[in-house]
């Protein structure tokens, strides 16, 4: 049996944090330059809520300016819009990020498409999507960049790996492979149409499983001593009979990843909670001081 790290998400996060924070007091002292993120909340939807402050706090603890707007759940499209336009011409912004999910009167890719793709620092503007797909410098979403800085720590050099991505999103899996064969890694994406998936996964160095199902990726599906960063937040029912209906708020935090199985066969691999998450916020506010840098 494999003596499994557990790859400390939230140590690592706390790092480059603290490295950011120093780059930021240089940025102000030399050129006199704040960064400024602008987060925008449409809705009260209480899992955004709870996300943007932390953003907030994080982003004030960097020593970089944070704003908020939060609009009311039926804006219309066009007045979320003129708001981006607004941050977009604004010199004290350097990052602009709307939360999503959004409400469905506003369409989501016109709202990506809005943002000054020097100023999205969520990297999901195609403009910044074909940097990346193409191998040339912009902005990266920030979950997939947080899973490579914790593969690169963990296994070092990354090259002739074959690493298999479940998931084809946008935010994750798609921007992960490109990220992955920047690394000379061999890259299989799965999705929902994959055909028998456990045999793919035995075949992969790194398994990067960001599906959205719980606990779907067990332990005899990996190849032993492969190296695992589970994406997926996921929250179980409550087992308590207590609770009021719709009551799961009080359940379980679990991955994509059948963590206990997969402990044991795995070399390292990220805790549900405590190891991509944090990594998200600290790479946005490293996309944030770059996009300063760059202004």
């Amino acid at each position: 049996m494999t003596q499994t790290k557990i790859i400390d998400g939230k140590a690592f996060a706390e790092k480059l944090r603290a490295d950011i924070a120093r780059r930021v007091a240089k940025l102000k002292t030399e050129k006199h330059i704040t960064p400024g993120l602008a987060v925008v909340l449409v809705g009260d939807n209480p899992a955004s809520d709870v996300y943007v402050k932390n953003k907030a706090k994080q982003t004030r603890e960097a020593g970089m300016n944070s704003y908020e707007f939060r609009l009311p759940e039926d804006t219309y499209e066009a007045t979320l819009l003129a708001k981006i336009e607004e941050l977009n011409h604004d010199p004290n912004v350097h990052g602009i990020l709307v939360q999503l999910p959004l409400p469905k009167q506003i369409n989501e890719a016109a709202v990506i498409h809005a943002v000054d793709h020097k100023k999205d620092v969520d990297g999901f503007h195609v403009v910044n999507a074909g940097l990346l797909a193409t191998g040339q410098p912009g902005f990266v979403p920030c979950t997939p960049l947080g899973c490579l800085m914790l593969l690169k720590d963990t296994l070092g050099d990354l090259s002739g790996k074959h690493a298999i991505i479940l998931g084809r999103s946008n935010i994750v899996g798609k921007p992960m492979a490109a990220l992955l064969l920047r690394e000379n890694c061999t890259v299989t994406v799965a999705h929902s149409k994959t055909k028998d998936l456990p045999a793919l996964v035995k075949q992969a160095d790194i398994v990067v499983a960001a599906i959205g199902k719980p606990e779907t990726v067990k332990g005899a599906w990996l190849k032993p001593g492969a190296v695992v960063i589970d994406v997926g937040i996921n929250r179980l029912p409550s087992l308590s009979s207590s609770l009021p209906a719709g009551g799961a708020q009080g359940g379980k935090l679990v991955g994509d990843v059948d963590f206990e199985s997969c402990k044991g066969i795995a070399a390292a691999i990220t805790p549900v909670p405590g190891g991509v998450g944090p990594m998200t916020i600290a790479c946005l506010l490293e996309n944030t001081l770059k996009a300063a840098t760059a202004s």
